[in-house]
């Protein structure tokens, strides 16, 4: 099978490639499967990948297809199940995605200003082997305080 996004559907759509459209249940959702004058059976597909793109209702689908004028479609339920559980992206885990990329943004920033106020400081500069020998004497010292 292959696969079409929304713009190609529209496109195919207008040029009057469309024969017919099935909705077809798998699982809690439904696909689009759109048969096309060439032959063809595709399914409609999210913009950016090839993932399937699963409509929660046929009434949502149904807003799609009739926005490009396509007011005919017919439902396969057979492997529609409305109380199955999706193992999709839902709202709360893009909520953390983005919670998480703002974090890493911030963090990334803090860094940025802190190696920046680092170069900007005008104290002399200590080199790694001498930093190594001093936190070395610490750890030792460290060391014979929890022994003792």
């Amino acid at each position: 099978m292959l696969n079409m996004t929304l713009e190609q559907l529209r496109a195919t759509a207008s040029a009057g490639g469309v024969v017919s459209v099935t909705l077809k249940g798998e699982g809690s959702g439904f696909l689009m499967q759109i048969a096309t004058r060439s032959g063809q059976d595709v399914f409609l597909v999210k913009a950016r990948s090839t993932e399937p793109r699963r409509f929660g209702s046929p009434n949502s689908a149904m807003i799609v297809l009739r926005e490009m004028g396509i007011v005919v479609a017919q439902i396969d339920a057979t492997n529609w199940n409305p109380d199955q559980k999706e193992v999709t992206q839902n709202r709360d885990s893009r909520a953390q995605a983005m919670r998480q990329a703002h974090e890493a943004a911030a963090y990334n920033q803090w860094l940025v200003n802190e190696i920046q106020a680092s170069i900007d400081d005008p104290r002399p500069n200590f080199s790694h082997e001498e930093v190594m020998a001093e936190m070395n004497v610490d750890m030792a010292a460290s060391s014979k305080k929890k022994r003792a």
